[in-house]
């Protein structure tokens, strides 16, 4: 900077944050309880502080300033002087370096000290004392940018739901081990956007990537004390800047997200992200003094009532983001559009979206959370998908969001697992799930793409784990054992983790393919976790949200052999899945089918049958010991009717399915216990399914 001003020129409320206009820099903050807020500038290093001077005006709770000559590059950080008064829920500290909560970008790291906290940590008076340090050299900064990008003819895919399947997966595990990526690109976003990653995305039928948290997230100080990592990243730092890991250097350039994102549009693929606006990293009021909590901790966050010093904690992580208040909600929204017209992704996943409808009175379906995304012009025709629980009173909310939010179904998880592990009485969970969870999402107009159905997430077993494991192995997590999740649904057929016994290797790849066929063959929008397409293993871990090695990355060895591998296998099959959804209207039908409608002469919509291929009745829905059950389905398209038979076999025994007494050209497409089969006429009334097997007919009716 040529000429460092000494005092600010007054500059404009409006937008928040910092923001270029070509000739200098405006700079505005939110606080409704503050009394002065400094603005620190830094080197371009963010090691020694040049100047500190005060946002000179305060319109409607904003304070403002301009910084004339100021320009992309400039480091900087607030301090924000006001009450300490914990009693009251204010917790200014201005020796306390602040994040700018609206930071585009940031750069250095986290320190811990405890210097970092605005109280005395270890004084007799806990939180109610005051401490003195300053944080600047244990903070990292905000940095002004340029967002202008030359996007060219770029536009969202806006692939239509019934035709979505989305891969959920980490931009860092995805692609670290992966040596058909330039080793300094790998870990990054640019790496998810190598050649060689999208072209495996396309071959795999995935037409939308949901990426785990890319927001700045904190590196706890419980973990880095055990040597352990925050992997996952659900533990937000700043709602506007990426995560710096994420690019190739922590000088890394925003532009390498676009270009992953372009590169990704290019070949027709959707970018989601994974969103935490449910609470920050500044934890509890014993937490950290980093951002919000020292610009108006009583505006930010959600107090217990008649306990102001103390956070409502619905999240398990130590406070609640208060978005019932409207700056708070601001900051959501502007965050959300930020990233859809700065980085032109294509819609976001909440994390713990319950929180996020939450009034004073608990979750509503109507809250200003969801009827402000609702009317927004921008966001309103992006895909948004919510995560339907916390752990608050009444947070389990699945079914209960408002139109135009699709949801995490963790009942199709349960219930798909339970089947194919074999459990008794699993008949009508089971067509529930497969035919969009209508007992659900059945409501508000809604259609069967609400149901985000999943076996596997990065929360819990991976698909190759649900088969291989009984218990949690947690052990690498420092918590003895005793983190994540106690009951997985999940069957090891006989020996728990790796084995040399073929029966068992041969039940457990059957099963594999069973559950993948259940969830691309079910209505609804099926989502993949990352990795479990070749067989990925996490060796048990249930709550891997610490282990930034082998135990969460993916291990591309076996796909890029040369050899035949179970992975190359595995690979190929779950293509042919999402291929055979995708050429077949009624594995994807959008409205929800009941059995009441004739499609053509004789055919309804949908039809359940036994074995013997007679229609179940309610005493078949209720035999607790069935194992069996096959569902036909017709969807018309134009002059064409859709015909698939699905039959499943959750039994130890092969079996004999005897076909509906209906005249159809059957072709045998899919069969779980042969995955190498080549389509073939079906010549016999009666077809056999394997033990723990699958098989899927199909046929075509003119009209």
């Amino acid at each position: 900077m040529p000429h460092m001003p000494t005092k600010l020129q007054t500059g404009k409320p409006y937008p928040i944050g910092a923001h270029w206009d070509g000739l200098g820099v405006n700079f505005a903050v939110f606080s409704a309880h503050a009394e002065r807020v400094e603005l620190c500038l830094f080197d371009p290093g963010g090691q020694r502080q040049i100047a500190r001077l005060d946002l000179p005006d305060c319109t409607d709770e904003v304070f403002h300033g301009y910084l004339p000559q100021a320009a992309p590059g400039l480091v900087y950080g607030y301090r924000v002087h006001g009450p300490y008064q914990p009693e009251a829920g204010h917790r200014f500290n201005p020796n306390k370096l602040l994040l700018d909560p609206y930071a585009k970008k940031t750069i250095g790291r986290l320190h811990w000290s405890d210097a970092l906290f605005g109280y005395r940590v270890g004084s007799s008076r806990a939180d109610l004392s005051f401490d003195r340090r300053d944080s600047a050299m244990a903070m990292p900064k905000a940095v002004v940018v340029d967002d202008s990008y030359g996007w060219g003819d770029d536009t969202h895919p806006a692939r239509p739901w019934s035709d979505t399947v989305i891969y959920e997966t980490h931009i860092r595990g995805m692609t670290i081990l992966n040596e058909a990526v330039p080793q300094l690109d790998r870990g990054s976003f640019i790496a998810l956007g190598d050649p060689y990653i999208i072209d495996h995305l396309v071959k795999l039928g995935i037409t939308t990537v949901e990426l785990l948290p890319a927001h700045a997230f904190l590196q706890d100080r419980f973990l880095v004390t055990k040597n352990l990592s925050n992997y996952w990243g659900y533990s937000t730092l700043s709602f506007f800047a990426p995560e710096s890991a994420y690019l190739k250097s922590s000088r890394g350039s925003l532009d390498e997200i676009r270009q992953t994102v372009q590169r990704l549009h290019a070949a027709d693929i959707e970018v989601i992200l994974d969103v935490v606006y449910n609470h920050t990293c500044e934890g509890s009021e014993m937490g950290t003094t980093l951002s919000w909590r020292g610009f108006d901790n009583a505006s930010y966050y959600r107090g217990i009532q008649d306990q102001p010093r103390r956070l409502v904690n619905d999240t398990g992580t130590g406070n609640t983001l208060n978005i019932t208040h409207p700056r708070v909600l601001q900051m959501v929204l502007d965050s959300l559009r930020y990233w859809v017209q700065a980085y032109h992704v294509d819609g976001f996943r909440f994390d713990l979206g319950s929180t996020l409808g939450r009034e004073s009175y608990g979750f509503d379906r109507d809250s200003g959370f969801f009827d402000a995304i609702r009317q927004d012009p921008v966001l309103s025709r992006m895909k948004l998908i919510s995560e339907p629980w916390d752990i608050g009173p009444g947070g389990y909310q699945l079914g209960n969001h408002p139109p135009g939010f699709s949801e995490w179904n963790d009942r199709f998880r349960d219930g798909v697992r339970r089947f194919w592990r074999g459990d008794s009485g699993q008949r009508p969970e089971l067509a529930a799930r497969l035919m969009g969870s209508s007992d659900f999402f059945e409501k508000f107009r809604r259609k069967t793409r609400a149901s985000i159905n999943f076996i596997a997430a990065h929360d819990g077993f991976t698909l190759n784990d649900t088969v291989s494991y009984n218990e949690r192995h947690n052990e690498a997590n420092g918590e003895d054992n005793n983190d994540g999740h106690g009951e997985n649904l999940s069957n090891n057929w006989g020996a728990e983790g790796l084995t040399e016994d073929a029966g068992i290797i041969g039940i457990r790849e059957t099963v594999k393919r069973s559950l993948l066929a259940t969830l691309f063959f079910s209505h609804g929008t099926p989502m993949l976790l990352g990795g479990d397409e070749m067989g990925r293993s996490q060796q048990g871990n249930n709550n891997a949200y610490c282990q930034d090695n082998e135990i969460s990355w993916f291990n591309w060895a076996e796909l890029q052999d040369a050899s035949e591998t179970p992975a190359k296998s595995l690979f190929r099959f779950t293509a042919r899945l999402a291929e055979l959804r995708r050429q077949h209207p009624s594995l994807r039908a959008e409205n929800f089918m009941h059995g009441g409608v004739e499609v053509s002469l004789g055919l309804s919509d949908t039809a359940w049958f036994d074995e013997q291929g007679a229609e179940l009745t309610d005493d078949s829905w209720a035999n607790a010991t069935a194992q069996l059950l096959a569902l036909r389905r017709a969807v018309s398209t134009g002059h064409i009717v859709d015909v698939t038979y699905l039959a499943l076999n959750a039994s130890h025994d092969d079996r004999d399915y005897v076909l509906p007494n209906l005249e159809l050209e059957w072709t045998l497409s899919l069969d779980t216990a042969n995955p190498s089969l080549i389509p073939e006429k079906v010549t016999s009334m009666e077809i056999t399914v394997a033990a723990h097997g699958a098989v899927l007919l199909t046929a075509r009716v003119k009209l």
